[in-house]
């Protein structure tokens, strides 16, 4: 079926496959971001787990947060170059440093997980980020781009575009009378 409108010709069938495609396109971004959230999740879990019990991979059983190891002492006090490096060496294995550093970890991770007070924890991990980019300015593979600052713009990113909504409990969250009274929770 064809109809005129201004003198142009346009097919009903188009113009709905044009709509149903946006929708579809639209729902699929929602869930590629939402699977990028989760990934995002299970990188912050994986990362304070590992330091926590020292399981091999970035953090060896004797460095284990657990056997008295320190999660910040390692990789601040070796890695820290360029204008903070003063700064980060300083704070590198002190106890609060090891307390916020993994309080940090598995809180983000568990925001990100649940889709629960992504205003904060994505705040939190864009901070994290760009501070871990901070400890090896300049970064050795480029002059200024590394992992942490893609990192904490894709964080930025699944804060405005509210992906704890999908495969989350973001959207539940939200309409909590906690979170209607405090909205800076959501």
């Amino acid at each position: 079926m064809a109809t005129a409108a201004h003198g142009q010709p346009h097919s009903v069938s188009t113009t709905r496959r044009g709509a149903v495609q946006a929708v579809s396109a639209a729902t699929a971004g929602r869930y590629v971001l939402a699977g990028l959230r989760l990934g995002m999740a299970w990188i912050f879990l994986w990362a304070f787990v590992d330091k926590l019990f020292g399981l091999g991979y970035g953090t060896p059983s004797n460095g284990a947060w657990v056997n008295g190891g320190s999660p910040t002492k390692g990789f601040l006090s070796s890695s820290a170059t360029g204008p903070f490096a003063g700064f980060y060496r300083d704070i590198a294995g002190a106890g609060w440093a090891d307390w916020l550093f993994m309080l940090g970890l598995a809180g983000i991770g568990l925001v990100l997980l649940t889709g629960i007070g992504m205003r904060i924890g994505t705040i939190a991990g864009a901070v994290l980020m760009m501070m871990m980019w901070s400890v090896v300015l300049p970064p050795a593979d480029n002059l200024f781009l590394d992992d942490h600052v893609i990192f904490a713009g894709l964080l930025v990113v699944f804060l405005l575009l509210r992906s704890g909504d999908t495969l989350g409990l973001g959207r539940w969250w939200s309409n909590t009378a906690l979170v209607r009274r405090m909205p800076w929770l959501r």
